[in-house]
């Protein structure tokens, strides 16, 4: 999913100050919370953005939820039964589950759910995560209509899943919002504002969220007393509130109007032997897209260029004392194969020569690249978001992309993730620096995104030798060669700089050690506040 201040007025800080409730068993009832970037929306099959899917993993319940460590636990399945050759999921629900305009969550949601997002006309960004469904493929392509999606309901409590091969991460998916269900008559009622408010959206999760109109940066979840295991919410009121500065969330926590904040470069190095100091290691990458659509970027040595212009490790430092240079696609610890870690292998030639800093050969490159251009110089945009991080890792490549490349002009163009999101899924952009957080724990959802016809391909990046690795992942049975495709795949992607991997983020917060049993997880949705509380 795509990742990346605003002072609040005195009457927002007051509200996200008020002091907690006291409970009787010991627990405060009110934890106040921050994002870094707005939320996106609220209609789950439309989001791309890790802050849009927290909320709706908090205010929304699929048939799995993810607990530490991305582990499947219960959700609205009770029951689940596989077929022996893996192709037939059976589900059974419960029947205690309720919307929070008072409808049954029924199986039906879940088929009425994946059929709208999968459906061409919804204009899902995400409905490729569904191929290996029976039909998805053929669905999303405007071949057939979505009522041929292999999911059917049984009854009420009963939902009937056919894939057209094995999905060895399966389960996982179905932990992820885009596999939830939705309430059609919500959807219909709303129409075109469905999910771009609280007020236009109906929740079946442990909260329903209150206060956001769309664009404001704050707002509250509410413990929802239709949810099925509400007797195990211990938290009655979340307040969130989006902070784009890290001083100002800092100063927010030391003054008691946030339980946790997102700490600077400078901060996160002074503060790392306090008590409640956490380090939260990200499934992500930041990378640079080039609009392939546009010169120069169609030209694979002015990329490359780009690329080796970039000291990875002087840009990490200046984004954030814990952000990690990066010189592969998919980030470290995410995955293990074999015992190794999943980048290790991928880790070579390709690697080295492509995304490591080497001014001369950047400047060689930029050569071939104005002969093959036909041009002495060029003029670009870099889009980024306007949080503080981003800004700051505009700045550098701007600097360093201008000292090293004589006849290259960079300017940045820093504005709201939503806004940025929009340009750049349109093709309105040149250079877009983004970030993508693993939507489960396998480098496929990384090099999934970049394939042809992949409508999250913003930069327009088409390699048939990296379309075929990538399709015979999916299809091969042995996972020796499965590992040994993907591996391939991102040695093609960076030899070829489809995108340009620039470091992967590590979070320094400063978290209250009051707050207990927040679930961070590094891919999927991040948080999880199901259990969370905070104490006396």
């Amino acid at each position: 999913m795509a990742v990346g201040v605003v002072a609040l007025a005195g009457a927002a800080l007051a509200a996200c100050g008020n002091n907690s409730s006291n409970s009787s068993s010991g627990t405060k009832k009110t934890l106040n919370w921050m994002d870094k970037t707005e939320i996106e929306g609220m209609d789950l099959s439309k989001v791309t953005d890790a802050t849009s899917f927290t909320q709706l993993n908090n205010t929304m319940e699929g048939l799995y939820r993810l607990g530490k460590n991305s582990k499947v636990e219960p959700g609205l399945a009770t029951k689940t039964t596989t077929s022996n050759d893996g192709k037939t999921w059976t589900f059974t629900l419960r029947n205690n589950d309720k919307w929070s305009n008072g409808d049954l969550v029924t199986a039906q949601d879940f088929v009425y759910s994946w059929r709208r997002t999968v459906d061409p006309s919804t204009g899902s960004q995400y409905s490729y995560l569904f191929s290996g469904v029976k039909n998805a493929d053929a669905i999303v392509a405007g071949k057939k209509k979505p009522n041929t999606l292999g999911v059917k309901a049984e009854g009420k409590d009963k939902l009937v899943v056919t894939l057209d091969k094995r999905i060895p991460y399966f389960k996982l998916l179905m932990g992820f919002p885009l596999f939830f269900p939705q309430n059609q008559k919500a959807v219909e009622q709303y129409g075109k504002s469905y999910g771009t408010s609280s007020k236009t959206t109906v929740y079946n999760g442990p909260f329903i969220q209150k206060g956001w109109t769309g664009s404001n940066l704050s707002w509250k979840l509410v413990k929802n007393k239709n949810y099925w295991d509400k007797k195990n919410i211990k938290l009655d009121t979340i307040n969130f509130s989006v902070q784009k500065t890290p001083s100002t969330d800092y100063n927010l926590y030391q003054s008691g109007k946030l339980d946790a904040a997102l700490l600077g470069p400078q901060a996160s190095k002074q503060l790392k032997n306090q008590k409640g100091y956490t380090l939260r290691k990200t499934s992500s990458t930041i990378y640079l897209e080039m609009n392939m659509k546009k010169k120069p970027f169609n030209n694979e040595n002015f990329r490359k260029a780009i690329s080796l212009a970039i000291d990875r490790k002087e840009l990490a430092n200046s984004v954030g004392g814990t952000a990690e240079p990066a010189d592969t696609l998919s980030p470290e610890n995410m995955t293990e194969v074999n015992g190794k870690d999943y980048t290790d292998l991928v880790r070579g030639e390709a690697t080295k020569q492509f995304n490591t800093y080497n001014k001369k050969q950047a400047q060689a490159f930029w050569k071939k690249a104005q002969q093959e251009l036909g041009k002495k110089s060029v003029n670009f945009a870099i889009l980024t978001y306007d949080d503080d991080a981003s800004k700051k890792a505009g700045e550098y490549l701007q600097s360093t992309i201008e000292s090293t490349l004589k006849g290259v002009n960079v300017r940045v163009q820093s504005i709201p993730k939503k806004t940025a999101l929009n340009h750049a899924g349109s093709g309105n952009y040149d250079v877009f620096l983004m970030g993508w957080t693993a939507d489960f724990s396998d480098p496929i959802s990384f090099l999934d995104l970049n394939t042809s016809k992949n409508s999250q391909n913003w930069e327009k990046y088409s390699d048939p030798t990296y379309d075929k690795l990538v399709a015979d992942s999916k299809v091969t049975p042995s996972e020796t060669k499965r590992w040994d495709d993907l591996v391939k795949a991102e040695q093609r992607i960076i030899s070829t700089q489809g995108v340009t991997p620039l470091y992967h983020p590590e979070e320094a917060w400063m978290v209250r050690p009051s707050v207990k049993n927040v679930i961070y997880n590094g891919a999927g949705a991040p948080y999880n506040f199901k259990g969370a509380y905070v104490a006396n």
